[in-house]
């Protein structure tokens, strides 16, 4: 049987990203016998960061692990938008944001991953371990993969956009749309300590975003329009010198400082919206849910608070498939919503025509802070269940 001798149910968690160990962490902490079957042969990725706000905080609060993570990250001191030469379009109050939501920080991705993944039990996670097959077999679902079959009273699919889980269980729903523009990502590849000026740069169908980390080092990201799969003929840092290198200081010097070999290259894809999360047992989160363009930098937060509010749901509710039902109508809402706003941004970030651009640019500078502030409520101001 799936559940185990001791009368704890167990679930099996696909994926071994940020979505699928805050969902492992959560269960365990509420009882629940944990197994997470990762493709890849380790956990974590190095090479970028990531930016934790208010809400994807308070959702690491809920599982314990947030003063671990504030420990190793940094408060975001700018916030704001400029255009190639510099100007400024628009600059967020990060005091007043921080006041109204909560604070925003910045964290290397590895080290997110480090604090969670000791979070579980050393055998918790299988590496190495593709999923082929999900289906239900009675009151339990059971899952085939490289390993073997397993069997479980609760599968989660928290495996990202191009979910097994996802084919496996909606094998007729809609599949990732490329966003229409790629994204280069990059940390220095040693510290710049008199770093000031961060946030992004707006230009003609292109942008760059600059992120200070807690060692002194920068993570860079820059995204243009592009059809997809379009690779540099000379690599990729030699594309993102091309594009983003006679853009205002400090851009030049801090692609100076990246190792060219560590510039990663990723197209943006999106997934349309589902008609539903879940399937009796059977639970998608994160981005195999709702995968979303990175323009609101919410995609990992919304992931975050999938796997608390999925947790408390199956610990108030007796039945698996009555609380997914409630998970369902609580969470692809909010989360088709926040993916509805990062697409219209990205939309406004990557226009090229020269007077369109000159519109949105102004339109940016007559905007008052405060709205801009009120812009970030629907997203910022979530609180996880009681």
């Amino acid at each position: 049987m799936a559940t185990n001798r001791d009368g704890s149910r167990r679930a099996i968690i696909v994926g071994a990203g940020i979505g699928g160990l805050a969902t492992a962490t959560a269960l365990a902490q509420c009882g629940w016998q944990v197994e997470i079957l990762e493709r890849a042969a380790e956990v974590g990725e190095a090479g970028s960061g990531l930016t934790l706000w208010a809400n994807g905080l308070r959702a690491l609060d809920r599982i314990g692990l947030g003063a671990q993570v504030r420990e190793q990250a940094m408060a975001e001191t700018d916030a704001g938008i400029r255009n190639p030469v510099g100007r400024w379009l628009t600059r967020t109050d990060t005091a007043e944001m921080a006041r109204r939501y909560g604070e925003v920080v910045m964290i290397h991705r590895y080290d997110l991953f480090d604090i969670m993944r000791r979070a579980l039990p050393p055998d918790a996670v299988r590496l190495g371990c593709a999923v082929t097959g999900v289906e239900h077999r009675g009151d339990r679902v059971e899952v085939t993969h490289s390993g073997g079959v397993s069997c479980a009273d609760l599968v989660v699919g928290a495996d990202g956009i191009h979910s097994a889980v996802r084919k496996a269980v909606f094998p007729g729903a809609p599949e990732p749309r490329y966003a229409g523009y790629t994204a280069w990502r990059t940390i220095t590849a040693h510290p710049v300590p008199e770093l000031h000026d961060g946030g992004q740069t707006w230009g003609h169908g292109e942008r760059f975003g600059i992120i200070a980390l807690p060692d002194d080092r920068v993570y860079m990201f820059g995204v243009a329009n592009s059809a997809p799969r379009l690779r540099g003929p000379d690599g990729e840092y030699a594309e993102l010198r091309r594009r983003f290198g006679t853009w205002h200081d400090p851009i030049p010097a801090l692609l100076d400082a990246v190792d060219p070999a560590a510039v990663l290259r990723h197209d943006i894809y999106e997934l349309p919206p589902l008609s539903s999360y879940v399937l009796g047992r059977i639970a998608l989160l994160g981005d195999a849910a709702h995968a979303m363009t990175p323009n609101m930098g919410q995609g990992a937060n919304q992931g975050l608070e999938d796997a608390v509010t999925l947790a408390a749901l199956l610990d108030r509710i007796e039945s698996v498939p009555t609380a997914l039902a409630e998970y369902d109508l609580v969470r692809r809402p909010r989360t088709q919503d926040i993916a509805r706003r990062s697409h219209r941004i990205g939309v406004a970030a990557h226009v090229s025509s020269a007077p369109v651009v000159l519109l949105r640019d102004a339109l940016l500078r007559l905007t008052p802070g405060r709205a801009m502030l009120r812009s970030f409520a629907p997203a910022l101001t979530w609180q996880p269940l009681a």
